[in-house]
């Protein structure tokens, strides 16, 4: 009985964590949103099942449940590190990743990244930043187009910014930024949203930066825990498949 409540009161918690969220941004399919509803129904199936299974089935399955969680949760422990911020240091250039534009907009996400990116750069004065990120879908210009332009009003020079229009995801927008820069072997700052510091970093390394500098910008609280778990899935496929 005992088991019956908690899933069922985890499957109530994913439900209402996804009101949560289109109540407060307003709006119902934010990325990775749906994920809520469909594990609340999970939670709430394994729930029914603790009913219906022989006992020995139902703590096989308690025993699965557990395993799965306790790997996630080392995942998004791991995530967490990649939060730590660098020692503050001059650094020759910055990289600034993309994200989704809205026809021409810079979304929440991309512009906490690039209020981060100019608060650097306006202390800095001998920084350079490459703006990384294609045209996707729903795009009306290209992401580095659209952050050199945010830069600009920001009062960044646009001699300081450098566009990489090329890129479709993390791990190109790192390759594709490297050859604007001279030297990848020297500090180079990475610039993106706390949760996704981490996998930005390993790709980072893998791109031939040696030693990648952790610029974390914030993100929108309620979506926090959205962005983790999403992000540790993300993580998990990267360790996996390279």
């Amino acid at each position: 009985m005992l088991w019956q409540i908690v899933f069922c009161l985890l499957g109530a918690a994913c439900l209402a964590y996804y009101v949560l969220i289109g109540v407060s941004i307003k709006r119902w399919n934010s990325t990775f949103a749906r994920f809520w509803p469909v594990m609340g129904g999970v939670w709430f199936l394994l729930g029914i099942t603790q009913m219906v299974l022989t006992p020995g089935a139902a703590a096989l399955a308690r025993g699965v449940v557990g395993i799965l969680a306790g790997v996630f949760l080392i995942v998004e422990a791991v995530i967490l590190t990649g939060m730590r911020p660098c020692r503050d240091e001059a650094l020759s250039w910055i990289v600034i990743l993309g994200a989704h534009v809205a026809g021409v907009k810079v979304t929440d996400s991309l512009k906490r990244r690039l209020d981060r990116a100019a608060a650097y750069l306006e202390t800095h004065s001998e920084t350079r930043a490459v703006v990384s990120g294609g045209q996707g879908t729903g795009e009306a210009v290209t992401e580095a187009a659209a952050m050199k332009a945010y830069l600009i009003r920001r009062g960044i020079s646009p001699e300081r910014i450098f566009c990489e229009d090329q890129s479709r995801n993390t791990r190109e927008n790192l390759e594709f930024s490297a050859a604007y820069i001279e030297d990848c072997a020297r500090p180079v700052g990475i610039v993106t949203n706390q949760f996704h510091m981490y996998r930005a970093c390993l790709y980072a390394r893998k791109a031939g930066y040696q030693r990648p500098q952790r610029l974390c910008a914030g993100c929108q609280p309620v979506l926090f825990v959205n962005y983790m778990v999403r992000e540790g899935f993300a993580v998990l496929k990267l360790w996996i498949l390279g």
